[in-house]
């Protein structure tokens, strides 16, 4: 994008103020209304009511669990109770080790922290922000329960290497550790001709107002192939039988509406790969600026447009962009996320020192820029053509008002 081009983008403006994680980050239309209309119009008879086990429910678990390729899924209300759920099934004991990765969103560690075990974290590869396998080797114990890598931001982590290096690294007891994964941001994405969710004993997928498709604001689903895990799950789900359970359901108008949102999934996960595309092209050749990586074999499905200025800006001149960007150009960016161990108090006191200096760099390098299903080519053009805009301005010496 040369500078004749940025500055006639720019003048032309941007349609809205887009946040750097929109808090609707799926499209809704009347189809939404009409299932959430339905699904209540039905509930109004005295003999049928809001039940848990509604057909909606077993509707909806069926079809996401065909779209994953998975065996099985169970809704929840929520990624962070589908994450406690996976540690629950682990049966987890003091002193227990599961591996993740600390360039994370805080919900896997206070997870594993919460059933007493100890999370050890782990660095990311700086080109995809998904957990290294080489350093998870590194720090393999016979400790070590569970491998949990997050999805982070859309792209799907290396699940056939993780897989393989549990394979190497059984537990004396319990044998390979489990690898689970937390695909959050990354409902939609593909792993090597599979969708994310396939590979893995289990994967959490978020429904949450912000995410790729959502459930009415909350919501979440647990899919795994293992079926015999599946009735322990749904005792954790509905107040336990032969041991114990909470109440973390799925509503069935959530599930109405989220059966219309799965059928638009694949068409809103092509809108942001195409969005993200065309962004990494205009910005080819800025300066410092490292755009996301799609390794081959992954589909990236963007939740978020992930990028890292270089090393000499780490810090104090990020911060100066994203201030820049917000403040001239009406450009809102996020850091997402930056070392939890090191910016979560809880984490911080129960986790202990971990020395990561490549994800402490990653954290002070990181932005992502909005992006949505729902933006305009025009506006995807003037997000590239400010961040082109402020990059240079930063580097030649402009002030960045208070």
């Amino acid at each position: 994008m040369d500078d004749r081009r940025r500055r006639e983008i720019l003048k032309g403006g941007i349609s809205r103020h887009w946040q750097g994680e929109p808090f609707l980050g799926s499209c809704y239309g009347e189809e939404e209304i009409e299932a959430a209309v339905r699904a209540i119009r039905g509930s109004m008879d005295f003999s049928v009511g809001f039940e848990y086990d509604a057909q909606e429910v077993a509707d909806f678990e069926e079809a996401f669990a065909q779209y994953c390729g998975t065996a099985e899924c169970v809704t929840v209300n929520g990624a962070g109770t589908g994450i406690d759920m996976a540690m629950m099934a682990l049966d987890l004991e003091p002193g227990d080790e599961v591996i993740t990765q600390t360039i994370n969103f805080r919900a896997v560690p206070v997870s594993i922290l919460g059933q007493g075990a100890r999370p050890v974290f782990c660095e990311v590869d700086p080109r995809t922000l998904q957990l290294d396998p080489n350093d998870v080797e590194q720090r393999m114990t016979p400790r070590t329960r569970a491998i949990f890598p997050t999805h982070m931001n859309g792209l799907s982590a290396p699940m056939d290497e993780l897989l393989e290096i549990a394979q190497r690294h059984p537990h004396p007891k319990h044998g390979p550790p489990k690898v689970i994964g937390d695909g959050a941001r990354a409902v939609g994405g593909g792993y090597k001709g599979e969708k994310i969710g396939k590979k893995g004993w289990m994967n959490i997928f978020s429904f949450h107002t912000a995410k790729n498709m959502t459930t009415l604001g909350e919501g979440g689903a647990v899919v795994t192939d293992d079926s015999s895990v599946v009735p322990r799950l749904k005792e954790f789900r509905q107040f336990g039988y032969e041991g114990w359970g909470s109440n973390y359901k799925m509503t069935k108008v959530q599930a109405a509406v989220g059966l219309v949102q799965l059928q638009k999934l694949d068409r809103l996960i092509a809108a942001r790969r195409r969005l993200a595309h065309a962004r990494t092209e205009m910005l080819q050749g800025c300066p410092g600026l490292q755009l996301p990586f799609e390794p081959e074999g992954c589909e990236h499905s963007y939740y978020l447009y992930s990028i890292l200025v270089s090393p000499a800006w780490a810090g104090e001149k990020r911060d100066q962009l994203m201030a820049l960007l917000e403040k001239e150009y009406e450009v809102e960016c996020v850091v997402a996320n930056p070392p939890v161990h090191e910016t979560f108090p809880y984490v911080m006191r129960a986790a202990g020192d971990q020395d990561l200096p490549v994800s402490r760099e990653v954290g002070k390098r990181l932005l992502c820029a909005p992006i949505h299903p729902c933006m305009s080519e025009e506006d995807n053009q003037y997000i590239a053509a400010a961040l082109w805009e402020a990059v240079v301005r930063l580097r030649d010496g402009a002030a960045v008002a208070s």
